[in-house]
């Protein structure tokens, strides 16, 4: 299996939410999270299975900044 290059719209999407996700979860949560959305963007995408990324991506991105400073 020949893995397919990630289209140019889900890389900008996943970078902005590696982005978000720092502001949405500061400190080492939001870190994580970013550095794994980054390397998945470079990498992961070859190894398939990147529907649990993607809802990530949109919880990342629909998110409100504040909302995990009300919980």
């Amino acid at each position: 299996m020949i893995p397919v290059p990630m289209d140019h719209h889900d890389k900008m999407r996943l970078r902005a939410a590696a982005f978000r996700a720092t502001r949405l979860y500061p400190g080492p949560v939001g870190e994580l999270l970013s550095r794994e959305l980054l390397t998945w963007e470079e990498f992961g995408y070859r190894l398939g299975g990147g529907q649990l990324v993607m809802r990530l991506v949109d919880h990342v991105l629909q998110s409100p900044i504040g909302q995990a400073e009300a919980a």
